[in-house]
C-alpha cells in the first residue's frame, strides 16, 4: 500500500466534515483562514521535513511513494497538514452548539 492511498480516507473524511459546515455562519471566512493556515503549515512542513530527512532521522521506502517531492520530503507528507488545516476548524464548528436565532432561521 502506498502513502497516497493511506491519505485518501483522511482526505474524504475532511471533505465530508467541511461540507457538513457549509450552512454554518462564516463558512467563507473559515475557508479563507484555513487556506492561510494551509500555506503556513505546508511551508513549515517543507522546512522541517526536509531538515529531519537530511539529518537522517527517518526515511521512506521508495516503493510506497508517488515519487513527487518538495526537496527531500515526499508530496504525501503535506496532505496531513492540509487536512488538519481544514478538518480541525470544521470539527470545532460542528461541536459548537448553534445559537437560538441560528436554529430558527
Amino acid at each position: 500500500m502506498t502513502y497516497a492511498l493511506i491519505v485518501v480516507p483522511f482526505a474524504l473524511l475532511t471533505l465530508l466534515i467541511v461540507l457538513a459546515t457549509v450552512r454554518r455562519p462564516d463558512f467563507g471566512r473559515r475557508m479563507a483562514a484555513s487556506g492561510i493556515a494551509t500555506a503556513v503549515l505546508v511551508a513549515l512542513t517543507a522546512v522541517f521535513d526536509n531538515l529531519m530527512i537530511a539529518a537522517g532521522l527517518f526515511t521512506y521506502p521508495e516503493e510506497h511513494l508517488s515519487g513527487l517531492r518538495i526537496g527531500l520530503a515526499p508530496l504525501e507528507d503535506f496532505s496531513y497538514a492540509v487536512c488538519a488545516a481544514f478538518l480541525v476548524p470544521a470539527v470545532f464548528v460542528l461541536l459548537t452548539p448553534r445559537a437560538r436565532h441560528e436554529v430558527a432561521a
